[in-house]
């Protein structure tokens, strides 16, 4: 049996394949960063999962894709958690998550950039043979732009300032608890800040024709192209391919965006699992 995963901040998508490529089973698990978590809560999410539990053992490769393996050492981390759950793994590979979103949106000879823009962001350029990445993440409070943590810091920030309009406020308040103490618990008491800013990004969707709603999401897909896609001196020549809820719930106003800074998009896939088992079928089996 073999077990691809794609993880982000929030969620992880699971499924195992045979060794022909069919399909056995899906699952779900809370997300698996090991730089948000450590590797016994890692340990602890994947055990929750009863399908994940009853076949640990017959687990013989595993290819995992996650946010926050962008380091050696967490890398490292996350291979140590994989290998004690799936103890019968032989073959146990674990990367960071640009390299699933590249995998499951453009296949090997092709050339793209190819962004994520979930919980988190970030960005690369793949030549058809190797992938390239010229901004090194510093996480949810440094980077991210476009994310779906940084649309809901930018949302929170708008009620508090007092900038958001009556009737997105009130709106707002049915929705959410907004008491300040709960939401200062959730980002400086609780595990995953971010995933629980992430949740306000249902909201900006939600009511992205809203005017005020609009500038927001405008200025962050701005700071997204300024200091990520541009970065790549060929962004102009190659399409622009997304993965991730954010992308896929914003495309049009993410395609008008990147029209007006002579860019061209291409495929937005909110989940990459499903393309990861063509790539890991044809190339690594």
């Amino acid at each position: 049996m073999i077990l691809l995963a794609d993880s982000g901040a929030t969620k992880a998508d699971w499924v195992a394949i045979d060794k022909d490529g069919n399909r056995l089973f899906s699952s779900q698990t809370k997300g698996l960063s090991p730089e948000a978590i450590g590797k016994e809560e890692m340990i602890k999410r994947m055990g929750e999962r009863f399908d994940l539990a009853q076949n640990r053992d017959k687990v013989n490769k595993v290819f995992f894709y996650g946010a926050g393996c962008g380091t050696n050492t967490l890398k490292s981390i996350a291979r140590s958690a994989l290998k004690e759950f799936f103890f019968n793994a032989e073959e146990i590979v674990a990367e960071e998550d640009t390299y699933g979103a590249v995998y499951a949106t453009t296949p090997p000879g092709t050339q793209a950039i190819v962004c994520i823009l979930g919980t988190g962001s970030n960005c690369s350029y793949y030549d058809g043979e190797i992938l390239h990445q010229k901004v090194s993440s510093l996480g949810y409070l440094l980077m991210d732009d476009c994310s779906g943590n940084k649309l809901g810091a930018d949302l929170i920030r708008a009620y508090y300032f007092k900038s958001l309009p009556e009737e997105l406020s009130e709106k707002l308040e049915k929705e959410y608890v907004m008491d300040a103490d709960e939401i200062k618990l959730n980002l400086y008491k609780k595990p995953n800040p971010n995933a629980y800013l992430a949740t306000f990004a249902k909201f900006i969707i939600q009511n992205k024709d809203h005017e005020f709603i609009q500038k927001i999401i405008q200025a962050q897909m701005q700071n997204f192209i300024d200091h990520y896609i541009k970065q790549y001196e060929n962004c102009n020549k190659v399409p622009i391919n997304f993965n991730g809820s954010i992308a896929f719930y914003l495309k049009d106003e993410l395609e008008k965006k990147l029209s007006e800074n002579g860019l061209k998009m291409g495929i937005a896939l909110r989940r990459p699992i499903d393309g990861l088992i063509d790539y890991i079928y044809k190339h690594k089996l």
